[in-house]
């Protein structure tokens, strides 16, 4: 990192380490359909590129926003029971049901919980609370939200995955887009064979 007038530019590797990615494999590809997508310009420090860090991370909250599935609207602190919860993030309910007993990293803490019949346990979470997790990285259970109308977004993050890195094995890529997003890795090779016979 670096700071310039006063304001923080980051290189590539640091803003993914950010975003919560392992490689930078995600943000090449991104930066290389600049013209398409609205990626902010770089300024190129010695022989790096550097992004400041604020425009940056601005940018990649919206980005993400549109393809990520999750439901924005409503009230930030209206408090949703389960299936609203999976609802709002666009995931199946068991993987609301299932993140009680194994919570992914960053999932937030109920915002309270009522009794049930039966001595279970209801928990609620605003919709604040949810939004701030689907923001804060890749997901876990993003697998499991209902298909889209609609291109497959898995070919699509398949066809920048190979774009950015073309000498790559299709194994491989499928491997790491299954970490990064969740998922199977045989859903992962057939959204990247699809990818290939559509380039």
């Amino acid at each position: 990192m670096k700071t310039i007038d006063g304001r923080q530019y980051a290189t590539r590797t640091e803003l993914s380490a950010r975003a919560g990615y392992k490689g930078d494999a995600t943000l090449r590809a991104l930066w290389a359909e600049r013209e398409s997508n609205g990626h902010p310009p770089a300024r190129r420090i010695d022989r790096a590129l550097y992004w400041d860090v604020e425009v940056w991370e601005r940018w990649f909250t919206e980005y993400r926003r549109k393809r990520n599935g999750v439901d924005y609207s409503g009230s930030p602190d209206e408090e949703l029971p389960p299936a609203g919860q999976a609802k709002v993030l666009g995931i199946d309910l068991s993987a609301i049901s299932h993140y009680r007993n194994n919570p992914p990293p960053g999932w937030p803490g109920p915002a309270r919980e009522e009794q049930l019949e039966g001595g279970r346990v209801r928990e609620f979470r605003t919709r604040r609370q949810l939004w701030e997790y689907a923001d804060s990285g890749p997901r876990a259970g993003a697998a499991g939200r209902t298909p889209a109308k609609g291109p497959d977004p898995r070919v699509a993050l398949a066809v920048e995955a190979l774009a950015a890195a073309p000498g790559r094995k299709a194994g491989e890529i499928a491997a790491a887009l299954a970490e990064q997003y969740g998922g199977g890795l045989s859903t992962w090779k057939r959204a990247v064979t699809e990818a290939r016979r559509q380039g």
